[in-house]
């Protein structure tokens, strides 16, 4: 790979490249187009680890993908002063900040209600349908990526199909921020194989010919049949998330009274060693931990970013080549590498566990069996060629212009109704289930 080609400025849907603008590149459009859309307002009400709190301090998908694109933006801006000379002429610095800011900030839109919960209550419930029969007219890949649903594939999805110019490009972003956002550049049969994040994919067949077109003229490796090697930046993104879900984790986890100071403390002295700020030394017993651990934090994601950054550099043959191995935190320096995995093994004995993250959970799959079970039955007597019950009409009018139709075929049916129910919040999916199954809230 090379990075004239990877740093492509033509935009998806348009056939003629970007221009730039005074003050406002085309990769600087991309991260408004990201900013403006609805599907990025909406992580506001969407779980990130804990369940929409009435704490205000507790991190929503929101507030965890605007702290990572401002610890992206670093990371692309570091990353490319060191590169300034293997760069085209036309990029800046500030050309490589944003688009990994921009993809940073979409790396989470395609998330469903519930986080995580949410993925795997809609995998579950097509696993269910397919043992009913429901999908037995899809093809087996069309089954796959339903049965394996991925926030991902489905921010994707939302990038390069739903919001603005619908199926018409979407966002219209350019390809070398949609290389970015793509951690997975290959479809749901190479979930398991892939060799990397297992069960992760990054695209549904419905999008298969973008992915092509994107990869093609990013130049990124062909590897397999429907599987291509990521593009470079891909790796500052997936840093940037780790750095800040391993810490804010922890700091959410303090906020819920779920781990003490001193612990969360611990791993983030270990990585910064003497180098703590003037501030942090002059604060006395008085002072808050909320305030302790802002300073802490701050000072610990600089040293992790300048440590991403040189094992981007060191490794950047292997990522030009797209051989490197695992991700880049793996080839931090160990004690970047340890603050990083010690933090996510606390939060995974520490703060997953919590029973009110459990019973959220649970909820999860509640909640979506009934809105899938009520618009994907709507779906299927839509195909039976027999008039629509009332409830069923009903049903679908709730999605308006974007209910599924009956001269299409079940996939892009089945599709239909996941864009729907993926892009609601934690709320509104509670909300709407609630009153399909006639309870009305409050």
């Amino acid at each position: 790979m090379d990075w004239e080609t990877l740093l492509c400025r033509e935009r998806l849907g348009k056939p003629v490249a970007s221009t730039d603008e005074l003050g406002r590149t085309p990769f600087h459009k991309d991260h408004d187009r990201v900013i403006f859309s609805g599907a990025f307002r909406r992580l506001g009400k969407k779980t990130q680890v804990h369940p929409v709190s009435s704490n205000d301090h507790i991190h929503t998908r929101l507030t965890h993908s605007l702290e990572v694109g401002c610890v992206g933006r670093s990371l692309g801006m570091r990353v490319a002063e060191m590169l300034r000379n293997e760069l085209p002429h036309w990029c800046q610095p500030a050309d490589i900040g944003v688009i990994v800011q921009a993809a940073c900030l979409a790396h989470d839109i395609g998330n469903p209600p519930y986080g995580h919960s949410g993925e795997d209550a809609i995998r579950h419930w097509f696993k269910q349908a397919a043992n009913q029969g429901w999908l037995d007219p899809l093809s087996e890949a069309e089954r796959a990526d339903l049965m394996s649903f991925e926030g991902n594939a489905q921010g994707f999805r939302v990038l390069t199909q739903l919001e603005y110019h619908q199926f018409e490009g979407g966002m219209r972003l350019t390809y070398a921020t949609l290389g970015a956002y793509l951690k997975y550049p290959w479809t749901a049969r190479h979930a398991d194989s892939a060799g990397y994040k297992k069960h992760k994919f990054g695209c549904y067949q419905a999008e298969y010919p973008l992915l092509e077109q994107i990869t093609d003229k990013l130049g990124l490796p062909l590897q397999e049949e429907q599987c291509w090697a990521r593009h470079p930046l891909v790796y500052l993104v997936e840093a940037a998330d780790d750095i800040c879900y391993a810490l804010i984790d922890l700091e959410d986890g303090l906020e819920m009274e779920l781990l003490d100071y001193h612990e969360v403390e611990q791993p983030l002295l270990a990585l910064v060693g003497d180098d703590l700020p003037e501030t942090y030394r002059q604060l006395g017993a008085d002072d808050s931990t909320r305030r302790k651990l802002a300073i802490l934090r701050g000072k610990a994601i600089e040293h992790l970013v300048n440590a991403a950054a040189e094992a981007f550099i060191i490794q950047q043959p292997a990522l030009l080549a797209g051989k490197l191995q695992g991700d880049l935190v793996e080839h931090m320096h160990p004690a970047a590498r340890d603050c990083v995995l010690t933090a996510k093994q606390m939060a995974r004995e520490r703060i997953f566990q919590d029973k009110r993250k459990t019973l959220h959970e649970i909820g999860a799959y509640s909640t979506l069996e009934t809105l899938l079970d009520a618009f994907c039955g709507a779906v299927n007597e839509l195909h039976t060629g027999q008039s629509l019950s009332f409830k069923h009409r009903r049903i679908l009018d709730l999605m308006g212009n974007n209910a599924p139709r009956e001269d299409w075929g079940r996939y892009r049916c089945y599709l239909r109704v996941v864009d729907f129910i993926a892009g609601m919040t934690d709320l509104y999916a509670a909300d709407m289930a609630s009153r399909i199954r006639g309870i009305t809230p409050g």
